[in-house]
């Protein structure tokens, strides 16, 4: 059975940083791509960034390029997002999803991230 765990959330304050890590486990298929996305209260699940299968390409969303880096271990099985310059506005519960050759789509249960004003 495929698992998929995020860790590293937490409190910061405006202009900190946290490093989110995502590790999945039961994986017995070929990874495509992996990402985060996250949902802020009252608002709809969004793209964050991604990173293709041996991670030679990555995708970022306007609202967080520059400040945020994704990276890929694939002997692991884990992608980290390294979240620079926080701002309020990416609190949110941030969700790592998987996504195999075949299509499949996995998810975490998320990882609160609360940045304070």
């Amino acid at each position: 059975q495929v698992q998929v765990v995020e860790s590293g959330g937490g409190l910061v304050q405006a202009g900190g940083s946290l490093r989110l890590s995502c590790a999945a486990s039961g994986i017995t298929f070929s990874i495509n791509s992996m990402g985060w996305h996250r949902q802020a209260p009252g608002k709809q699940r969004e793209l964050v960034a991604s990173v293709n299968s041996d991670g030679s390409n990555t995708h970022y969303e306007d609202f967080v390029k520059g400040r945020f880096a994704i990276s890929r271990d694939n002997a692991k099985n884990t992608v980290d997002l390294q979240m620079n310059s926080l701002k309020p506005e990416d609190t949110a519960v941030y969700s790592c999803l998987i996504i195999s050759k075949s299509g499949q789509h996995y998810w975490g249960q998320g990882t609160q991230v609360t940045v304070a004003s």
